[in-house]
């Protein structure tokens, strides 16, 4: 087992690009988190086997609607998570007002 961080950039947020990661994760068999942050990035983690990371990855760039520029990965330490998740609201800088 592995776990991978990705920060994608281009046209993914607000195009379902999240729930389609979801998607993809779940029917892998994948576990980890995806959310937008605030600078317009994606940011996921996910933990599998290598070869079910590796086309984890590849098929991210099938998601519809979505327009990636940028894709960069690099294996982390090892994380468990429970299932594949969408975080909401997280990364959001409050200004207070």
């Amino acid at each position: 087992m592995k776990t991978i961080e990705i920060f994608i950039t281009g046209r993914v947020q607000k195009v379902g690009f999240r729930a389609c990661i979801r998607r993809i994760a779940t029917d892998l068999k994948v576990s980890g988190t995806v959310m937008n942050l605030p600078d317009g990035r994606v940011h996921i983690y996910a933990t599998g086997e290598l070869m079910i990371l590796e086309k984890f990855v590849s098929m991210v760039y099938g998601c519809p609607r979505a327009v990636i520029r940028d894709l960069r990965q690099s294996e982390i330490a090892l994380k468990h998570f429970d299932d594949f998740s969408i975080i909401k609201g997280e990364g959001r800088i409050s200004t207070g007002l």
